[in-house]
């Protein structure tokens, strides 16, 4: 991160590694311009054309409305209406996308809130076509927000982090995995309620941020395909080469916070832990994380990205 929060967003697109900004910038310009469209529309008489452009960008559960509308897969996760509908999904990216772009760097983070809001979108479709209590619905439903790839992002860091802490309002010292399993168990419970799709695509972001972060600890990265699609399109757009690179961080340590690879400083090891773990030396950590420095996440073997992901575990 280069500045301020408003410094960061002003100058979004002028950094590389900066994916958290640009999102919420993509979120934030698309809003306001529908906003626009939607108020100079209406006024003219047209907000009955409003209403079905919208829909041509909204994720329909429907698949034969599906297969004439496939961009509706992307667009949706950018998409919103509500003041408090964006306001609270940028908020949650901010402050988990945090600790996602600070421990593993800015093209995870966009890979999450991808392949998040894809999944979400898939499990949303799948949930609507196969369940009897839809059936009566899911030609008619559709739906728009970015908290499916929200959601990846909070389960993310919390799978990956859960003893970050955040000070809540009221409540004051928070765990964020007791605030990422509130708001899934939130979420399915509400399934079945008003906004059941947005709810559905909720546990179905939330699922694939924590099978991505559960993955990546085995050293294997599903967004490795995004990655290269947005590598051919930097290319394109810089006229120059890039490479995938992924630096891990350490933060100092605090009392609300702590870095996933300095718990295990203060932790007994447990008797089923193999000898081979308890080899593992934190100068072999610093190594490691200063190979990343050097050479990026992807020039570690796959014997050092186990051994990175075994001391961000509880």
């Amino acid at each position: 991160m280069y500045g301020s929060f408003w410094d960061n967003l002003r100058n979004a697109f002028k950094y590389r590694d900066n994916s958290l900004y640009k999102l919420i910038a993509i979120n934030l310009i698309v809003f306001f311009s529908v906003l626009i469209v939607r108020v100079f529309m209406t006024i003219g008489g047209f907000g009955e054309w409003y209403q079905a452009g919208l829909r041509y960008l909204m994720m329909p559960a429907s698949l034969s409305k599906l297969a004439t509308q496939p961009w509706s897969v992307f667009s949706y996760m950018f998409l919103h209406e509500g003041v408090f509908h964006i306001l609270f999904n940028m908020l949650f990216l901010y402050w988990f996308g945090l600790l996602i772009h600070q421990y593993l760097g800015s093209r995870k983070l966009a890979n999450l809130y991808i392949l998040g809001g894809l999944f979400g979108a898939v499990f949303y479709v799948l949930i609507y076509n196969l369940a009897p209590y839809f059936s009566s619905s899911v030609d008619s439903s559709m739906m728009l927000g970015a908290s499916a790839g929200v959601f990846a992002v909070v389960v993310g860091a919390a799978t990956l982090t859960p003893n970050t802490t955040f000070f809540l309002l009221l409540l004051g010292p928070v765990k964020i995995v007791y605030i990422a399993a509130f708001y899934v168990i939130l979420s399915f419970a509400n399934s079945i309620g008003a906004n059941a799709g947005g709810e559905i695509a909720h546990l179905g972001g939330a699922l694939l941020g924590y099978l991505y972060i559960v993955q990546l600890r085995r050293g294997m990265d599903w967004g490795v395909p995004l990655q290269k699609v947005g590598m051919v399109f930097e290319n394109l757009f810089s006229g120059r080469k890039s490479k995938v690179k992924v630096s891990y961080r350490r933060e100092k340590a605090s009392t609300s916070s702590a870095s996933p690879f300095d718990r295990f400083k203060s932790q007994k090891t447990e008797p089923e832990v193999s000898a081979k773990k308890e080899l593992i030396t934190q100068d072999e950590i610093d190594r490691i994380l200063d190979k990343i420095a050097d050479k990026g996440y992807d020039g570690l073997s796959k014997e050092e990205k186990r051994k990175l992901f075994e001391f961000s575990k509880k």
